[in-house]
This record gives C-alpha cells, sequence and structure tokens, in this order.
C-alpha cells in the first residue's frame, strides 16, 4: 500500500448519560461502557482502534468531547451510544459543531435480560432502549449525517456494520487529505471525464491540480538503471513473461522503459504526497510509452487511477482502496467495453492497459503489445483475467448542480472461452438484478463508462461513505426494478436540490 491507512487511526466511543442517577450508577454505566468498547476493539471486524472516553452527562462536556474529535488527526470518527436517558438538548451544541463521521450504535450492556431479577434500579440503568430513541430524535431534527446500528455488539452483523463504518469513516479520511496529480489534461471531446475540482475539493476535501507531462519525463530520464533492474528482478519474482519480454528477449527493452516509468511516477507521487494520479494518451509529451505496466503496479500498492485525465474516478479508486485494505478482493480502475449478449448477458470491462492486478484471478502475465492510439512505442502491461466473485461497480458524475455515484452489484464471472488475442487485462461480470435493468437504470442515471470495480468493499462501505459526504448515491441491486429506479432518481433529485437551500 501507499500507506497503512489504517495505521495511527481510532474512532472514539462516546456514551451519554446524566447525573440524575448518581455517582454508583454513573460508574456502572463507565464500566459498562467501557465493556462494550472493549469489544468492538477488539472485533476482527473492526480495523482500528475503538477508544472509550470518559461518560458525559452535560452539554458543556458533550462540546468539549466533540471539538478534540474534530481538532485530533488521530480520529477519523465518533461512536455515540446513549446507555442511559441522556435528555438530548444536551447534545444539540456539541453535533452542531461535530465535523467527523459519527455512528450511532443503539445497543445495551448485555444481550440478554435477567428475567427473573430485574427490578428498577436496573431498568434506570439499562434505558438505552428510549435513551436512544431521544438521542435519535435530535440527530433526525438536526439532520445529522451518520449511520445507525442497531444490535447487541456480539452478533457478527453488528461488528461487521461497525467495521464497514469505520472503513468508511477512514477513507473519507483519506479523501479529504488526498492530494491528486493529473499529468496533463482529460481526453479532448469527452463529457464525463470533467467535473467542478473547486467543489469536489469543498465538498470532500481532496486537492486536484495539473504538472506538465514533461515535469514527469524529467524525472523519468533521471532514473538510475540500478533501480530499473531492481523492479525487472521483481517483475521476474512476480508474474509470468512472454517469452519476447524476458531479458534478451526483443521486447525486453519495453518492459525496462515500464520499471523506468514506474521508478519515476512512485519517486514524483512520494515527494508531492500525491495519493492519486491521471494520465492521458493523447498528452504524453516526451514519454515513449503510455504508462501501463507502471500504473497497474502503482495501483496494486493502494494508489488511485484515472485514464484519459479522469480525476474524479482516480480520487474514487484511492478512496475505496483505503476501505478496502486487508479485505479479499480487489479493487481496480475499470471501463465498460462490450457485452455478450447471449444466454445471461455478460459485460466485458476492461482498459487500453491500466487494470489493477489486485483482482486477478491468475498470476498476471508481462506483455507488449501494440497500442493503436498515443503514437508511441508499443507498451509493456500485465494481461490477466479478473477472478470470480461478487462485487460492485460504481462511477462518479457531475451533474452540474451536485456530484452522484451510480453503483450496481454484479457478479463477477469466468469468460464462457479463452481469450488468447485480447492483449489487456480484463474482468466479466454479470450485473443484478439482470442486464437490460442494470444498464437501463445505469444510462438513465448518467452513470460514467469510467468506473471502479470492487470485489473487496461493497454497498455497506459505498453508503456510509455517501452518506459522510451527503453526496447522492444511486444503487442498483438485486431488488431493483425500472419503476423503483425511476422513482428514486425522481425523488433524488428533488431532496437534493431542497437540500442545497436548506
Amino acid at each position: 500500500m501507499v500507506d497503512d491507512p489504517f495505521e495511527g487511526h481510532e474512532v472514539w466511543f462516546l456514551t451519554g448519560s446524566q447525573g440524575l442517577y448518581g455517582e454508583e450508577t454513573l460508574q456502572q454505566v463507565a464500566e459498562q461502557s467501557q465493556r462494550v468498547a472493549v469489544a468492538l476493539d477488539e472485533a476482527a471486524e473492526v480495523p482500528v482502534r475503538v477508544v472509550w472516553k470518559p461518560v458525559l452527562t452535560d452539554a458543556a462536556a458533550i462540546r468539549r468531547a466533540m471539538g478534540e474529535a474534530n481538532e485530533d488527526p488521530s480520529c477519523v470518527g465518533v461512536v455515540t451510544w446513549m446507555h442511559t436517558f441522556s435528555p438530548a438538548k444536551m447534545w444539540i451544541t456539541g453535533l452542531d459543531a461535530l465535523r467527523k463521521p459519527l455512528l450511532h450504535l443503539h445497543t445495551q450492556a448485555d444481550a440478554a435480560l435477567p428475567w427473573a431479577t430485574i427490578d428498577m434500579d436496573f431498568m434506570n440503568l439499562n434505558q438505552a432502549a428510549h435513551g436512544d430513541r431521544e438521542y435519535g430524535f435530535v440527530l433526525t431534527r438536526l439532520r445529522m449525517p451518520r449511520t445507525t446500528v442497531a444490535g447487541h455488539v456480539s452478533d457478527p452483523r453488528v461488528r461487521s456494520r461497525v467495521g464497514s463504518w469505520a472503513r468508511a469513516a477512514t477513507a473519507a479520511a483519506a479523501a479529504r487529505s488526498l492530494r491528486l496529480a493529473r499529468f496533463g489534461d482529460n481526453m479532448r471531446n469527452v463529457a464525463v471525464t470533467e467535473g467542478d475540482k473547486v467543489e469536489a475539493e469543498i465538498r470532500f476535501g481532496m486537492s486536484v491540480n495539473t504538472w506538465g507531462v514533461n515535469d514527469l519525463v524529467a524525472v523519468v530520464d533521471a532514473v538510475e538503471d540500478k533501480a530499473v533492474d531492481a523492479l525487472v528482478e521483481e517483475y521476474g519474482d512476480r508474474y509470468d513473461w512472454a517469452d519476447d519480454c524476458r531479458p534478451g528477449g526483443e521486447r525486453h527493452e519495453a518492459v525496462r522503459y515500464q520499471a523506468r516509468i514506474e521508478a519515476a511516477l512512485r519517486r514524483f507521487l512520494e515527494d508531492g504526497g500525491f495519493t492519486a494520479f491521471t494520465t492521458n494518451f493523447q498528452d504524453l509529451g516526451g514519454l515513449r510509452q503510455l504508462p501501463g505496466l507502471a500504473v497497474q503496479r502503482l495501483m496494486a500498492d493502494g494508489y488511485g487511477f484515472g485514464g484519459e485525465g479522469d480525476w474524479k474516478t482516480a480520487a474514487l479508486l484511492r478512496t475505496l482502496k483505503v476501505a478496502a485494505a486487508g479485505l479479499p478482493g480487489g479493487t481496480s480502475f475499470m471501463e465498460d467495453y462490450t457485452y455478450d449478449l447471449t444466454g445471461t448477458p455478460k459485460i466485458l470491462g476492461a482498459h487500453m492497459l491500466e487494470v489493477c492486478p489486485t483482482i486477478a484471478g491468475d498470476r498476471p502475465r508481462v506483455e507488449v503489445h501494440p497500442l493503436s492510439i498515443g503514437g508511441r512505442e508499443d507498451p509493456a502491461r500485465l494481461v490477466f483475467t479478473a477472478a470470480p466473485g461478487e462485487g460492485v461497480v460504481v462511477g462518479w458524475c457531475d451533474l452540474g448542480d451536485r456530484f452522484r455515484w451510480v453503483a450496481n452489484e454484479v457478479d463477477v464471472v469466468e469468460p464462457d472461452e479463452p481469450l488468447p488475442n485480447l492483449p489487456v487485462a480484463r474482468a466479466v461480470w454479470q450485473p443484478r438484478p439482470d442486464f437490460a435493468t442494470a444498464t437501463e437504470g445505469w444510462l438513465t442515471a448518467g452513470g460514467p463508462h469510467h468506473t471502479v470495480l470492487s470485489t473487496a468493499v461493497g454497498a455497506d462501505e459505498l453508503t456510509d461513505l455517501a452518506e459522510v459526504f451527503a453526496t447522492e448515491l444511486v444503487l442498483i441491486d438485486a431488488e431493483t426494478t425500472r419503476r423503483s429506479l425511476a422513482r428514486e432518481l425522481r425523488w433524488g433529485a428533488a431532496y437534493h436540490r431542497l437540500a442545497q437551500g436548506l
């Protein structure tokens, strides 16, 4: 990875109560809330530390806690639980000040009730059932973006949902500090790769700027041969090779040049603090090849990427790479290319060169083939087919008055037949609920042709991220119908336009 996205990050566990019950009860509240926090902290599903904070019983303490969460760079989000009845007006000023993702955990200390021994002392202590309803009302009244999870922390479903939110919160923190380098501009006359970079920085925090391609070329030209040798040796350890690409083969120099580009890109991105970038085959300056193998390997290490200057997809890929860190499966830049409309229709996705090997089902193979666009030398790339599995395809479009994410749950499958003459990495998938509904919905929603394909994260993380960023998410899944999607798009348009004025 570019870094370990969860290292040094934590979520704070805040418990609400009030002074009415006395010190003995508050001590029990503290002990029980610590137990819940420890259970989440020890859960394998939750990828960051869960840090317990002292019980909050008045507005001033709540306001201080929220302010401290805002200012602590290690804190990526806040979990709140009203253990007892915490009058929610106390929370208004603190919640109004909170700028970090919020999870409302509706739980209780123990899963089972001690039916034979319940008395009013027990009832006064364990009243989250209505304490959280009081709190939930104020969250709704404040129109607070949040994720709500109900259930006991011993339930794997609850731990999984909290973990998904924690991944989304960490990814949101990464997005808010993301620096993206565009090498050149967008592909000429293409609409969907355009977008409002100022609005993206306001809403998401990401900084998107352009560098001349020859700024990169200067770094490429300065790469020492020993750095190239080291990378080529690594390629030999990790990948299969076409015979003509091996050392001494007629196309081996093309592989070495991609290694030179990779070394230069890494240096440029690391020196500038960039975690995402774009290229454009129409704007290559002094580069001898369109970056291919180099881009694939950088994506595998966690960098975001978009082809043809598509900075939105590059930023989305980086964000989802962070959310997916450590999970099985992979996450890649992708493009819908062509269809098989026989039997159960399928989509064949690929790109000119740049598909991430984290989604590979077989050992990638280093190959060099001609590229009919760009006017440069034949570039080296990794060729493979994506592993089967459940996945999601996500695209980001700028509708002018707002951003929209369009997502489709899919099943990645094996190709019906071998693809011996297709010289690029590829994925084949069946969209849910079916080809016609999914593709008609995607087109109606204005979904782009550049996407992120992930078999590691899914609807939960996307939903939480969209909530954090107050961004529209159109999700096409197994339950989607044409009528339901049409209603969702109409209602979504009305909501997001009204929300801008709220």
